[in-house]
């Protein structure tokens, strides 16, 4: 137990000096997404979307926690925040807990963003040897923008160019 807390007393010393760019205003790039989601937004996404742009504005990393009944529009508020980031330059990263979710939100977000100078990855286990060969290439060299993974990302052949934003979805 006191390895343990030793351990968390250091992550978060190590937090607390850490800074970062502050996040610009968002773009033109963040209007078309949000322009293009085909319902109108609750107030509590709403809010949420402003504390979270808030919190990218400083230059403290983020940890947030954003939490709902399935339905209420979590995974647009990721979204949009994950569009945030790529505008920074950064890569984002949606992480779900399995294969057919990994896979359903890439092709949510791959036909969301097609329109867009967005590249979207899928990285899985269960793909054959040359995709994820592929999606790593492109990972690591940047040319992914947007990666959805499931915990095949923790994989110690994973390298990213620009790593900004994790989004776990649980």
């Amino acid at each position: 137990v006191e390895k343990l807390a030793q351990q968390l007393l250091d992550l978060y010393a190590k937090r607390e000096i850490t800074s970062r760019s502050p996040y610009q205003e968002p773009s033109l790039l963040s209007e078309n997404v949000a322009s293009s989601f085909q319902y109108e937004e609750t107030p509590d996404q709403v809010q949420a979307l402003g504390e979270i742009y808030k919190d990218l504005e400083r230059t403290e990393p983020m940890d947030r926690l954003l939490c709902g009944d399935v339905g209420f529009g979590k995974t647009e508020v990721a979204l949009r925040t994950m569009v945030r980031a790529i505008e920074q330059g950064y890569q984002a990263v949606l992480l779900a807990p399995t294969t057919i979710l990994a896979y359903q939100h890439f092709q949510n977000f791959s036909a969301r963003l097609k329109d867009l100078p967005i590249q979207v990855v899928f990285l899985s286990r269960l793909q054959t040897e040359k995709q994820q060969y592929m999606a790593l290439e492109k990972i690591r060299t940047g040319n992914a923008d947007f990666v959805v993974s499931t915990h095949r990302l923790f994989s110690s052949d994973v390298q990213f160019k620009n790593l900004g934003l994790l989004v776990i979805d649980d």
